[in-house]
């Protein structure tokens, strides 16, 4: 069957007819990418602050950062490592079959989002999302790794990241002014016009998909989901290939740390009132680029700030990857982990809103370099007729890392750096009203101890000690210092990998070299 795949794939390479071009089927594809960013991004900038974050006009669920870690775990894992066994499935099954059947689970689980406003609700609506989202990647990028060669295929994945990162710019902007209930608090209503919105965007891609054929796999038709399953998990047992997922977690554990964890810490800590005071007063209420804090400070909102990431990707991302079309996949990959993880050190290391925007652009030319180099990389060196199963591989680092990072950072930020538990430490360690109430020094009991809701924690200390939300927040900044016990762990840990990375490619080299 070897012999059979490879005869195939010179007909699966003429779905791109020119070698200076994409064919539209390349073009329609990325279409489809787009509103599917479009939707899960409008969810994903939010969801940090639905979750968990307790201020006055947050609105949501108001959990702890470790029920926030435990939902991300099983979110990354079911949406990251499902892919294992998908990819296989997608490569045998038809790319455009699959596609629908995920769609369909995805606007179903931002239904169940939107109207089940529990924990179990939108833990539930979270794994159907997750689902289809695993169904979806490599269904998609199994087409259009057939739509490009060999020699485009660093090009043709740069473009692809940049569709990505359109539909994560919109998204961005669209949330607020989506959620806008003039008062500028988050209720219940706003929550449910948000992930319906997200429902209505996925929904989008199934007239989309009436507007090409079917892109063949050039694998197998004739397996059965078991053998699909048994030929996916053999194939994964590469030396080479287990060695650079592993280092690959470690990486994607720092990433994603930026997008999952900094939304909470920007609403706690970052001072963004002298970025929204640049902001032209008609252009910041017409694109809702300025609301007010929970103590009537402007502020930009954190997905608002957090969008420059993907604005640097839209605007260069291009560009990169075509100054990089020469470096060695791994080099390249190298290089940007470095600065990726400076850049959320960077962004973490004070409460200055300029700072953040600065880490944030380190960090952006980092994911540049390494980002699409992942998907090249794999893509190149996958077998005929499964190059959706080895890019379904690509999603076992994300997997692992960003679960263990969520947990993670579950346990870090609810321990050193959430506000409204800094708070409530500070009431017990250090005034009167703590001497007097009996307390272990656990995060665990320490609303018990206090007697005080992590809702209503920050506002308390500030009328215990007579000052007003900025003296307060700086004071614990001053007396925890959290941007030490949050981002430097991950950081260090980003530093790592890159120099595992390092290392891995100068033995693969030599390997190659021993063999040649």
């Amino acid at each position: 069957m070897a012999d059979q795949d490879q005869q195939k794939e010179p007909a699966i390479e003429q779905e791109t007819p020119q070698a200076e071009g994409f064919s539209s089927t390349f073009w329609f594809l990325n279409g489809i990418e787009a509103f599917e960013r479009l939707s899960y991004f409008c969810l994903r900038v939010m969801a940090p602050i639905y979750i968990m974050q307790v201020g006055a006009n947050s609105g949501g669920l108001h959990l702890t950062a470790e029920h926030k870690g435990t939902i991300y775990l099983w979110w990354f894992l079911f949406q990251s490592l499902l892919p294992i066994v998908t990819g296989g499935i997608a490569d045998r099954y038809g790319y455009k079959k699959i596609l629908t059947f995920a769609i369909t689970m995805n606007t179903v689980g931002y239904l169940v989002m939107a109207f089940v406003h529990t924990y179990l609700g939108f833990f539930g609506g979270v794994i159907l999302l997750a689902t289809g989202t695993a169904f979806f990647k490599p269904s998609l990028q199994g087409s259009l790794a057939h739509t490009m060669g060999d020699k485009k295929s660093s090009m043709g994945w740069g473009i692809f990241y940049w569709v990505v990162n359109v539909g994560s710019l919109v998204s961005h902007f669209i949330a607020a002014p989506i959620m806008a209930t003039g008062g500028g608090d988050k209720t219940e209503a706003a929550w449910e016009r948000l992930f319906v919105a997200c429902a209505i965007f996925s929904a989008m891609n199934f007239l989309l998909l009436f507007t090409f054929k079917d892109v063949p796999s050039g694998a197998r038709k004739d397996e059965s989901p078991f053998q699909v399953l048994w030929r996916t998990l053999v194939n994964v047992f590469d030396p080479r290939l287990i060695t650079w997922l592993l280092i690959m977690s470690c990486f994607w554990l720092m990433m994603y740390q930026l997008w999952d964890l900094q939304p909470n810490f920007i609403e706690d800590w970052v001072d963004s009132s002298s970025i929204a005071g640049m902001i032209p007063e008609g252009m910041a209420q017409s694109m809702s680029l300025v609301e007010k804090g929970d103590y009537g400070q402007a502020r930009v909102p954190q997905q608002v700030l957090i969008s420059l990431n993907a604005t640097m990707i839209v605007l260069f991302v291009v560009l990169v990857s075509w100054l990089v079309r020469k470096m060695r996949t791994l080099s390249a990959m190298f290089f940007g982990m470095v600065m990726a993880s400076a850049g959320v050190l960077l962004a973490g290391w004070t409460g200055n809103g300029w700072f953040l925007l600065l880490g944030i652009v380190f960090f952006s030319l980092g994911e540049m370099l390494t980002g699409p180099k992942k998907q090249e990389y794999l893509g190149l060196i996958a077998p005929p007729g499964k190059k959706a199963m080895y890019l379904g591989y690509v999603n076992i680092p994300v997997g692992i890392g960003g679960a263990f990072g969520s947990w993670l950072a579950g346990k870090v930020y609810g321990t050193y750096g959430e506000k409204a538990t800094l708070a409530l430490k500070y009431l017990m360690e250090k005034t009167s009203y703590g001497a007097e109430r009996a307390w272990d020094g656990s995060v665990d009991t320490l609303v018990a101890a206090a007697g005080i809701e992590r809702t209503d924690a920050f506002e308390f200390l500030m009328n215990h000690l007579q000052i007003g939300g900025k003296e307060a927040t700086q004071l614990l900044w001053d007396t925890y210092q959290p941007n030490l016990h949050v981002w430097i762990p991950f950081a260090a840990i980003g530093v790592v990998a890159a120099i595992a990375l390092a290392i891995f490619g100068q033995m693969a080299k030599r390997w190659k070299d021993m063999n040649a």
